[in-house]
């Protein structure tokens, strides 16, 4: 099937079953047992296992110019040391492979150059530390604003262009009533996802099996193949269950290519598991970014331009940048239209995709130079997004699938008590806490990819889906049970999902939010076609039958499913394609966060004191895994914001904070009352089951309505994230202002 068209009544619009439902987590039993099987965990998996240690450059940019390995390989238990001189031959560097120990040369710090394989973790560990490479240093850049006039006009990042224009941008502005010109500063971010990255490879002949943490199998089963010069069918991997990925496990990562390698040097299986401070160097991490917002409006608050420029790094050859300003052009209205993305290119490890890319750090930018505008009009936030809503795409000109932002900041604003906040920053005190409330909207695109998907009915009435989307954390194992059990009229118990293997029918997996509309799409096809197959059995017009309650029911006439597909069961194949929907329609979700926050009048500390989204993202089709990924969104969010900062050393081009210690995220003590609120939608453009992405809508706008409450609070403007308490005081002037305002301020207004 395709989205070429809207989709019409379809049987997941019956009432009575359990899409929508909050229901459990149908891998929650096996998780907290200790049951779920992750990369590293799997046991007899044929031969006995040993273990891999990587060795990493100390040094950014230059080249080895000798790597002395001949104590590691004495060391006890050592059963290979592999570097760039023994490494087997690979594929080349291309968008589709990842070479591993390809050369002398060293593009960053912490790049793996030697991989040492032991009979236990320990005696590689320990091996490890006696490769003495010999290097040939190169000074390298490692600052973005220094690097910032260098920076390049990237290439199309996934058909979308770097740049965009719309009307006459600088005349506009150049002659609008009110004017806000602003640069805001993000930080590099690292995923830090709990499960760390690993892989066990294991090859019987030349067959190759990778037990590994990734979270789009079809992506990396293609990278794998092309980096060994593989067929595909000779190559499986399977990620059954992901510990948190964030996107940093959306690349198939040294590990798993290292391991396959030294593998097959071996005959053995091959576990190499990354250490948290290679992780933070070895895999992805989110750029920083340096963003400029020109925004222009009527004195009525009515916007007539609208510019956003981003500039983002990546290391040498790597041509992935972060797309800050596309959501900026769809989200608000203006004749006079301005984006660009410039990239970098520094000696840093690798940039790449981190939850939201683009509008996660983008809408921190944009969303709080909107209130600045706010303020120079003296217009409330709220009031001055309304009056910009678009009737249809400013820049696409095409009309949206579904939008409902209006509604989410309307009823957002409603729940919170919004016309509670005192519009006069640093006006309201409750005890030595200066107290504020800040919003933002929110906005994430919408995609869906090509799917594959299977539905075995076995003779029990049990139906069991295949496909190889993973599971990430997200809930997929529910999600595309509850598809399948209303499709076909089956009790949520009656069904089966199995997911992350590349033996099932081929899936895009988790990332960019299109998880659920994907695989979903193709579940749903797969079911639909079940439904045909079961109908033509029971000789009854499939257009007319009910499903329900594992029976095909028409005309009076009802027959179980079990008696219909008999001792050898029936497979049904499904496959889903967005079609054109994505050219005809403007697809996002839409949402609005809200914040309040106190901020310690003497040491400048930032408290989260209560926060809500409102969102709309089509059906939402599990009530209880939507609003867990929303609300875990915006407490990443409240992190970006408040303590998110992958710390670099500019002398030497290393990540200081390369551990969960000291890389610092939101804990239970940081975030108090969240709430997740969905309001109803159906979306008939973006899916058969009508609903839209969901996975990073929470994280989007959620940093930059605690900046907005902050500057409530404070009367300061920080535009360089994270906001941290030294920022606050260096905001407060000498002549003590605050104690000044603390001592007419009004009592903090109940509620």
């Amino acid at each position: 099937m395709n989205m070429n068209n809207p989709v019409g009544q379809t049987p997941l619009d019956q009432a009575g079953g359990v899409i929508g439902k909050p229901l459990d987590r149908v891998d929650g039993p096996l998780k907290v047992a200790g049951a779920a099987t992750y990369a590293a965990e799997y046991k007899d998996v044929g031969g006995k296992t040993s273990y891999g240690f990587l060795v990493q450059a100390t040094i950014a940019t230059g080249r080895m110019s000798a790597i002395d390995t001949a104590a590691a390989e004495k060391a006890p238990g050592v059963l290979l040391v592999m570097t760039h001189q023994n490494v087997p031959a690979q594929g080349p560097k291309t968008s589709t492979s990842a070479p591993q120990l390809a050369s002398d040369k060293i593009l960053f710090f912490g790049q793996p150059i030697a991989l040492v394989v032991a009979e236990t973790f320990e005696q590689a560990r320990a091996a490890a530390f006696m490769v003495k490479p010999t290097y040939d240093a190169k000074p390298g850049t490692f600052d973005l604003a220094a690097g910032r006039s260098d920076a390049v006009v990237p290439k199309p990042n996934n058909g979308s262009k770097p740049d965009s224009a719309l009307g006459d941008f600088a005349g506009a502005f150049g002659e609008s009533a009110v004017t806000v010109d602003v640069t805001y500063t993000t930080p590099p971010q690292a995923h830090a996802m709990m499960e760390p990255h690993a892989t066990i490879a294991v090859w019987n002949g030349d067959q190759l099996t990778l037990y590994t943490a990734n979270q789009m199998l079809s992506r990396g089963l293609e990278t794998v193949s092309s980096t060994l010069n593989m067929s595909k069918d000779k190559v499986r991997l399977l990620s059954r269950y992901v510990g948190g990925g964030f996107g940093a496990k959306l690349q198939v990562q040294s590990d798993a290519i290292l391991a396959a390698l030294a593998a097959k040097m071996l005959d053995r299986p091959v576990k190499l598991v990354l250490t948290r401070p290679q992780v933070f160097h070895v895999t992805t991490h989110r750029t920083d970014t340096i963003q400029r917002l020109r925004l222009g409006a009527k004195a009525d608050g009515t916007m007539v331009a609208i510019g956003h420029e981003s500039w983002s790094n990546n290391t040498p050859g790597e041509a992935f940048y972060e797309t800050a300003a596309n959501a900026t052009r769809s989200i608000y209205a203006a004749p006079n239209r301005m984006t660009a993305h410039r990239l970098a290119t520094l000696d840093l490890p690798v940039s790449a995709s981190m939850r939201a890319p683009g509008e996660a750090v983008g809408l921190l930018a944009l969303e709080c130079a909107m209130d600045e505008l706010a303020v120079a009009l003296k217009m409330d936030p709220i009031a001055l997004r309304i009056i910009n809503e678009p009737t249809e795409d400013p820049e696409k000109k095409i009309p949206f699938s579904s939008r409902s932002l209006v509604p989410c900041m309307q009823k957002g604003a409603d729940l919170f008590g919004w016309s509670k906040r005192n519009v006069t920053p640093a006006s309201v005190r409750d005890g030595h806490w200066l107290v504020g409330m800040g919003m933002s909207a929110a906005i994430r695109g919408n995609p869906m990819l090509p799917a594959k998907a299977r539905v075995l009915l076995d003779h029990d009435g049990v139906a069991t889906v295949q496909t190889s989307m993973t599971d990430i954390g997200t809930g997929s194992y529910t999600i595309l049970g509850q598809i399948a059990a209303d499709m076909l009229g089956l009790p949520i118990d009656k069904v089966r999902v199995e997911l992350g293997d590349t033996a099932f029918p081929a899936a895009p997996g988790s990332g960019g939010s299109f998880g659920a509309n994907s695989a979903g799409a193709a579940v749903y096809d797969a079911c639909e076609t079940m439904r045909n197959l079961l109908a033509q059995r029971a000789k009854l017009d499939a257009s007319t039958a009910v499903f329900a309650g594992s029976t095909i029911q028409a005309a009076g006439l009802s027959q179980t499913l079990a008696d219909l597909v008999g001792p050898t069961g029936l497979v049904a194949d499904g496959a889903a394609d967005p079609g054109d929907s994505r050219k005809k329609y403007s697809q996002d979700s839409y949402g609005a966060h809200f914040a309040e926050v106190g901020v310690d009048m003497d040491t400048g500390e930032i408290r989260l004191r209560r926060m809500l989204g409102v969102f709309t993202a089509g059906r939402i089709l599990n009530a209880k895994t939507a609003r867990s990924q929303a609300i875990g969104g915006m407490t990443f969010g409240v992190g970006a914001a408040l303590v998110e900062d992958l710390v670099i050393d500019k002398r030497y081009g290393t990540f200081m904070n390369n551990n969960l210690a000291e890389y610092h995220v939101p804990v239970h003590a940081d975030i108090p009352q969240i709430e997740a609120v969905f309001l109803p939608e159906l979306d008939d453009k973006s899916s058969p089951m009508k609903s839209k992405g969901i996975g990073e809508l929470g994280i989007c706008g959620a940093g930059a309505a605690v900046a907005n409450a902050v500057f409530n609070a404070t009367g300061i403007c920080i535009r360089d994230y994270p906001l941290t308490l030294d920022k606050v005081l260096a905001g407060w002037d000498a002549d003590d202002k605050v104690q000044q305002r603390s001592s007419t301020s009004p009592a903090l207004m109940p509620g």
